[in-house]
């Protein structure tokens, strides 16, 4: 069993402590991600002493970083940001969504650009829907938007009215509805004058034998 890596940490680091803590780690953890995403140092007394001395300006530092990050957030959190993506009628996505599609969508939605890494992927994305992700913009500021994932921008307008996923009987509704609209702009006054005028008198042909009917039994 490899043994555990003691650093010092540069920053809050989320369920392991915060700036200045002196914490043990895998080395792989501290090898991969702490050393080079400067998160930490190697717990010598050099260090550990470099820390100390420098610790005001550390702190001041990531002070501004946090103030900073917290006006982002400021921006995005509590947004529903809309992704459009081809799915089956059952709702099952055929592509995946990513970080990268995640932060592209909310720089586009609110110009705050994020990184890759700050998105907490906690789950795969299957499906249409509403969800829930955290942005962590700073170790101790976070934002949470809400991704609209829909086949279509009048399905994401559907599913954030009703706030849950269409299922299918409900899509082809809105997709109808959506295509009616777009008739009626297309149409002119008259054309549509002309449209339920015959659609009126279609009504009235099949209203006729029922009528009928009912004429001859009273007559009976």
């Amino acid at each position: 069993m490899a043994t555990a890596t003691e650093v010092i940490l540069l920053e809050k680091v989320d369920k392991l402590g915060l700036m200045g803590e002196v914490v043990k780690v895998k080395p792989g953890y501290a090898r991969n991600f702490l050393l080079p995403q400067g998160k930490a140092l190697r717990a010598t007394k050099g260090n550990i002493a470099y820390f100390e001395a420098e610790k005001a300006t550390l702190e001041a530092a990531n002070k501004k970083k946090a103030d900073e990050a917290s006006k982002l957030a400021k921006k995005i959190d509590g947004k529903t940001i809309n992704l459009i993506r081809a799915a089956s009628e059952a709702g099952h996505l055929y592509g995946s969504v990513n970080s990268r599609d995640i932060t592209d969508a909310v720089e586009a939605e609110t110009s705050v650009k994020a990184e890759r890494s700050q998105v907490e992927m906690n789950q795969n994305f299957k499906e249409i829907g509403l969800f829930d992700v955290v942005i962590a913009l700073h170790p101790e500021v976070k934002a949470t938007v809400t991704l609209n994932i829909a086949r279509t921008e009048d399905e994401a307008k559907e599913q954030a009215k009703l706030g849950r996923a269409l299922i299918a009987s409900e899509t082809e509704e809105v997709q109808a509805a959506a295509a009616d609209a777009a008739k009626e702009e297309l149409l002119d006054d008259e054309a549509l004058k002309a449209e339920k005028a015959a659609a009126a008198a279609e009504a009235a042909e099949a209203e006729a034998p029922a009528e009928e009917a009912t004429e001859e039994a009273a007559q009976a």
